[in-house]
């Protein structure tokens, strides 16, 4: 259109474009540079490339002997071993204790149809119970330890520390109810005499303490007037009578064990019958034990505490060195 109609091209000031080279742009190489650039390449011969690559690899053995380099020491190992081993001690013990547990109640048929209603109150249970939470406690922390697994040793604490918790509070709450305790021992003994034909669990316990501590019923021997078989309204062979484990001397020449020496004891006066069966109770002769080892008691339960304490403190430690040794790896 322009030709036809004979308009010419106007060139505008703004419309202009600079041809000359912009000095302050550094992405454009300057004349000047560009002229130098070349003869820098054609003076460059291969013994200077040589130089250059030498002085590159050292610089680069500055660095990798610069970079810190963490190895193992020996209280590392110590620490290592030392917590493997004392987890795998109390591994076996406590698949000890699982295993007696449920040999206990595989040998008295708990799990039978007659029987599985009543089990949740079964004294072998805590046995399963404590020896299933040991061996799975210990083995956490000593494949925790061999395998340096941070979300084992870190499970294996946590669980430490919750008990070392629970551990202190059942201190603190038995020692505010220290006045209390003589009752829960009553009812405990009574409840061992009441159920002792029925189970198995309470007459051991019950037979033990009688034995051991050389007496008979919770608070004299007339106590056992609360058992259905040894009452004195009871139709069998039993009634009016004591376990054997009351006798004086349950052995006849000190080898034969005579199950029927405490037949008809209550029928007897005490002056008669002190020189058959044990006219105490038991409640006294725990109170006195507890008494007489009342040391030894808070030495064992110091002793374990602290045994938890430092094996808590053990992993924290490893733990930490395992963090250590991963940052310079």
């Amino acid at each position: 259109m322009r030709r036809y109609l004979g308009l010419k091209r106007i060139f505008l000031p703004w419309s202009r474009r600079d041809t000359t080279q912009n000095e302050s742009s550094p992405l454009i190489p300057k004349a000047s540079s560009a002229k130098e650039g070349d003869e820098e390449r054609d003076n460059v011969t291969p013994e200077s490339c040589q130089v250059g690559r030498d002085n590159q690899q050292d610089d680069s053995r500055v660095l990798v002997s610069n970079q810190p380099h963490y190895r193992y020491s020996f209280t590392d190992y110590f620490l290592k071993y030392f917590l493997f081993l004392c987890n795998l001690v109390f591994t076996v013990l406590g698949l000890v204790v699982l295993g007696l547990g449920m040999w206990g109640l595989l040998s008295k048929e708990s799990f039978a149809q007659e029987k599985i209603g009543s089990i949740g109150t079964d004294p072998m249970l805590i046995l399963v119970s404590l020896g299933f939470v040991l061996t799975l406690l210990c083995l956490s922390g000593c494949l925790g330890a061999l395998r340096e697994n941070c979300s084992l040793l870190k499970l294996f604490s946590a669980t430490v520390l919750a008990l070392i918790t629970a551990q202190v509070l059942a201190g603190i709450v038995a020692y505010s109810l220290q006045g209390q305790v003589g009752s829960y021992l009553r009812s405990g003994m009574l409840a061992a005499m009441v159920h002792y034909q029925d189970d198995l669990d309470l007459r051991f316990i019950a037979d033990e303490i009688q034995t051991n501590l050389q007496c008979c019923g919770a608070d004299n021997y007339r106590d056992w007037e609360l058992n259905i078989y040894y009452n004195c309204s009871a139709p069998g062979v039993l009634a009016c009578g004591v376990p054997a484990t009351c006798c004086v001397d349950p052995l006849e020449n000190g080898t034969v064990w005579n199950s029927q020496c405490g037949l008809g004891a209550r029928l007897l006066d005490e002056f008669s019958a002190q020189s058959v069966i044990f006219l105490g109770g038991c409640l006294g002769g725990m109170s006195r034990w507890i008494e007489q080892h009342e040391g030894l008691i808070g030495t064992v339960g110091i002793v374990v505490l602290g045994v938890q304490i430092l094996t808590l403190f053990i992993s924290t430690r490893l733990l930490e060195r395992i963090h250590w040794h991963k940052m310079y790896m």
